[in-house]
């Protein structure tokens, strides 16, 4: 890639799709489901901040 092209979301999922398998593919769904689930029916004021917090951590703008 050029330094005059930007990367783009779909550029990352070709990308993701060339390098990993269906299963690697399926559990990182799975997992990304899991987190979204938890993230939006726990609310559980401790649980809610900490995955809010962890979610930020990772780089997740959310608001």
């Amino acid at each position: 890639m050029s330094t005059t092209e930007s990367d783009t979301v779909r550029d990352r999922v070709v990308t993701a799709r060339e390098a990993m398998t269906p299963g690697q593919m399926a559990a990182t769904l799975a997992f990304a489901a899991a987190i979204a689930f938890a993230l939006i029916f726990v609310q559980e004021p401790l649980v809610h901040d900490s995955m809010h917090n962890f979610r930020h951590a990772a780089g997740i703008t959310c608001h």
